[in-house]
């Protein structure tokens, strides 16, 4: 939906339950290609005074390249958002499969294993071979605490990696090289999904400020502060906000 309000016309390749309602949500906006499964993949989060719990209540199925459309692999941008560690296999050869597309993946999916009793915890990801195809890299500080090392590999092997940070900003390395950046200060009303925003606007204004990384960051940390301002559905940015978030990129250039 974030690409949506760039204007830009999006594929969706995943899998989830027959009748899954919120895909009945995205069908009027976007193209949808589905493997059907017998669940759609569900989380449920315990909030404790230890911190968050993570369960996986269903697993949908793991879609693969044979599910993806011919005409979808001429495609310029590509976002490997996996949340289940559904695409840990097949990251390669996905990317592989289109050619001439700027490729994102969105890391956070792929350090999640469960336990007997489908606890979720973390685990180490990093497939050097399935990197190669890989433009952009983009997680947390919080996503890696368990192994803080990974900033370090993951920025030695890919051209661009974003390490975001909440309310601090976060570290963009290019080639190597860390550069930190800061995001606008704003009333927190719920967390959940800036880090996709961030992601997904990222991808959808490269082509929009000439492929520069640093101002395409800045963008996409500003539709993501604003996006903590709402919940839901309705955290995603509209056209407006969109158009908001380039213009203060261009007049900062001014």
């Amino acid at each position: 939906l974030t690409a949506v309000a760039f204007g830009l016309h999006v594929g969706l390749l995943t899998s989830a339950a027959a009748g899954e309602p919120l895909l009945d949500q995205l069908r009027p906006v976007l193209s949808l290609e589905t493997v059907d499964a017998e669940q759609t993949t569900t989380f449920e989060n315990i909030y404790t005074p230890a911190g968050r719990v993570r369960y996986l209540r269903g697993q949908a199925s793991r879609p693969g390249v044979e599910h993806l459309p011919a005409a979808w692999r001429a495609a310029p941008m590509l976002h490997i958002a996996p949340i289940a560690g559904e695409l840990d296999e097949t990251v390669g050869a996905i990317a592989h499969a289109f050619p001439q597309a700027t490729s994102l993946l969105t890391l956070q999916g792929c350090l999640r294993r469960t336990d007997a009793d489908q606890r979720v915890h973390f685990k180490q990801w990093f497939d050097h071979d399935a990197l190669e195809h890989i433009d952009i890299v983009v997680f947390s500080e919080e996503d890696i605490v368990e192994a803080p090392n990974m900033e370090r590999e993951f920025a030695a092997r890919v051209r661009c990696l974003i390490v975001t940070r909440a309310e601090k900003g976060g570290t963009i390395y290019l080639n190597g090289v860390p550069h930190a950046y800061s995001t606008p200060q704003v009333e927190l009303v719920h967390p959940t999904g800036a880090g996709d925003i961030f992601a997904a606007a990222l991808l959808a204004s490269l082509r929009l400020v000439d492929g520069d990384f640093e101002r395409a960051v800045r963008v996409a940390a500003y539709l993501a502060a604003r996006s903590v301002t709402r919940a839901g559905l309705a955290s995603t940015p509209v056209p407006d906000e969109v158009q908001a978030a380039l213009d203060s990129v261009r007049l900062s250039l001014d």
